[in-house]
Order: C-alpha cells, then structure tokens, then sequence
C-alpha cells in the first residue's frame, strides 16, 4: 500500500466491516470507521471513507428491503408487497442515520491517528 493510503481500500474495509460487526451496538460502527480511515489515512480521508462506506451499506440495505417486500408482495398481493418493502427501506434508513454518524466519527479518528 503507498504511504498515502488508499481510500478506496477503506470504503471496502469500512463497508464489509459494518456488514459484520455493525450489528454491535455504537462500537461496531465505530470500530469499521477507525479501520476505514486509517487504510484511508489522514483526516478528511478518513471521514470521506467511512461516510461513503456508511451510505453505501444503507442504499444496498435499504434496496434488499424493497425486494423482500416484493418478494412478499408476490404472495400478498403487490399493494401490500410494496407497503410493506417501502416501508422497510424507510425504517431503515432512519435507524441508518445513526451509524452513518458514528462510522464517520470513527474514520475521522482512524485518519487522524495513520496520518
């Protein structure tokens, strides 16, 4: 890795962390943002890293709740199908808010603690 980081590398490390460990309430979230940003190295980088990677996990998951509830709209019927996915995704995203906050606030420190 060059000594500038990459902060691509962090986006992924910082999303497939939060995919595993973000379940864990505050430290999971925090742990993926202080391992985004310190492959991603330096400050802003860092923050930059672990916000795309935080919106990144919200979209896919946010998207696989829609298609469930399409998927229960097939046997429910599509009204309620799309009800019920659409409803998900916005729950989601509003709980979603949260880690995004907190795997920012951890890439900041992470970028500040590898810069």
């Amino acid at each position: 890795m060059a000594n500038n980081g990459s902060m691509g590398l962090g986006i992924v490390a910082g999303f497939i962390l939060m995919a595993v460990i973000g379940w864990i309430p505050i430290i999971g979230a925090l742990i993926a943002g202080v391992v985004a940003g310190a492959i991603a190295r330096g400050v802003g980088r860092g923050l930059m890293a672990g916000f795309i990677s935080g919106i990144i996990g919200i979209i896919i998951l946010a998207g696989l709740f829609v298609l469930t509830g399409g998927a229960v709209g097939g046997v429910a019927g599509a009204v309620a199908g799309g009800i019920v996915g659409t409803g998900l995704a916005g729950f989601l995203a509003l709980i979603g808010i949260g880690g995004i906050i907190l795997i920012s606030v951890g890439g900041l420190i992470g970028g500040a603690l590898r810069r």
